[in-house]
């Protein structure tokens, strides 16, 4: 089934493709990147660095894999099961082996004899951040810079929607107002920063596309409470924006969870922003063209071109 934007899709992804910006792996919603398209995001990344410097954050970089025990004690099995990634291998005996390699010759499925391992994709950059926080926050709270590759299996044509992307992050953890302001803080300064390289972004109420009828039911809380926002740019379409950053409130969702306290005992609050590293670039070179040597001044500007 095709969606309404599809021919807009493949039309950028086409163009993207002969340009050599992206380079096909042969699976929707995975690429090659090439140094141009390297060199703008770590342009963009450095900006956020940048602006986010004045709040002094802790500075943390995890791989792009997280405990699978961790995993576990958070909701995400149960919100988010289409989109997940779990890492198995073999770790049978030669016996098992051989019969693997039967199975592969004839063409038949031989990922039954694989295992699940230790560890999971990580869904959100500030997943493994969580329980490495357990215990009793300073006074002030703790902010956080995050930056990793995180995984979504949602396969598209859409070039904006990606398998396998990089999120930089700032999370806040402390009372509710620390964490509330942080997020109101950052959709303002997030859209000055978006601004600034001359993209015409806007923000709008959102909710996770949280799986089944349950899910339904949560993501209209989500939208009622208003807890996410979403900063949006016209990139394959104008009249449906994509999202390039977000700016979120968990409440106390993610501290009930691995015991994470303020200084007066009660449960902290987080909250966190998180810039689409990839979906950014993406705009920027529709926005602007292939070339950035002949982006408008102020853009290159800023970004250090």
């Amino acid at each position: 089934m095709h969606e309404p934007h599809d021919a807009a899709h493949e039309t950028y992804r086409a163009a993207l493709l002969d340009a050599r910006l992206l380079i096909a792996s042969g699976v929707p919603g995975v690429y090659g990147l090439s140094g141009v398209f390297e060199d703008v995001v770590e342009r963009f990344d450095q900006y956020v660095t940048r602006v986010g410097a004045q709040f002094r954050p802790e500075v943390m970089r995890f791989p792009p894999l997280v405990s699978r025990a961790h995993y576990e004690r958070m909701d995400h099995l149960e919100t988010f099961p289409n989109l997940m990634g779990s890492v198995h291998t073999f770790m049978g005996t030669d016996q098992e082996h051989l019969e693997l390699m039967r199975k592969r010759a004839v063409g038949e499925d031989w990922s039954a004899a694989l295992r699940p391992t230790a560890v999971m994709m990580t869904p959100a950059a500030c997943y493994p951040l969580y329980p490495t926080a357990v215990g009793v926050l300073p006074q002030e709270g703790r902010t956080v810079d995050l930056r990793s590759f995180v995984f979504r299996h949602e396969p598209s044509i859409d070039p904006t929607r990606l398998q396998i992307f990089r999120m930089h992050e700032y999370v806040r953890l402390g009372t509710p107002a620390q964490a509330l302001g942080h997020r109101d803080d950052w959709i303002e300064r997030g859209l000055d920063m978006l601004a600034a390289v001359a993209l015409d972004a806007r923000p709008v109420v959102a909710n996770d596309p949280f799986f089944g009828r349950g899910g339904r039911v949560m993501a209209v809380m989500q939208r009622e409470q208003s807890l996410k926002y979403e900063l949006v740019v016209p990139i394959t379409s104008s009249d449906a924006p994509t999202a390039v950053a977000s700016s979120n409130y968990h409440l106390d969702h993610f501290s009930r969870t691995f015991g994470i306290t303020t200084a007066d005992g009660r449960d902290a609050h987080t909250a966190c922003v998180g810039f689409g590293l990839e979906r950014i670039a993406l705009a920027l070179f529709k926005a602007h063209g292939f070339d950035p040597g002949r982006w408008p001044r102020d853009v290159r500007r800023v970004l250090a071109l």
